[in-house]
């Protein structure tokens, strides 16, 4: 939950530390507010590790089924979306037949299969931050 709060909040705190006057404080509390920052997101990371964690172990497939659910529909509609709609073409081409409008997929796909693979921005900032291994 605080992790979808970074974009507002973190330039709102940046301005917040730039309005201290003396350098050596306004260092400390950004650090300060970096350490905290880093502290938050180890722990939600933590917890949804822990989530994750009981939904794989569960039985019901509801409820551990969902993530490989989710992961075949991105690998489908990227199939489709960059091969298939190619090849369906080129046969209907080949066919000599009226080729049918396909419609393509937007860029939501992306952004759902790069959140899955953890391939977010707030990764990144753990990984450079040093938080993760």
């Amino acid at each position: 939950m605080f992790a979808a709060l970074l974009p507002i909040l973190g330039p709102i705190i940046g301005r917040l530390i730039d309005l201290i006057p003396d350098p050596n404080a306004r260092a400390k509390a950004q650090a300060e507010a970096q350490a905290q920052l880093l502290a938050v997101l180890a722990k939600a990371d933590n917890e949804q590790a822990e989530t994750n964690k009981a939904e794989a172990a569960s039985a019901s497939v509801f409820v551990a089924g969902w993530r490989p659910a989710i992961g075949w529909v991105c690998a489908i509609s990227l199939f489709y979306q960059y091969i298939g709609r190619a090849l369906i073409t080129a046969l209907f081409d080949a066919m000599r037949w009226p080729a049918p409008v396909l419609l393509g997929l937007d860029d939501n796909l992306w952004q759902l299969m790069l959140g899955m693979l953890g391939m977010g921005g707030l990764r990144t900032f753990e990984k450079l931050k040093g938080v993760t291994k």
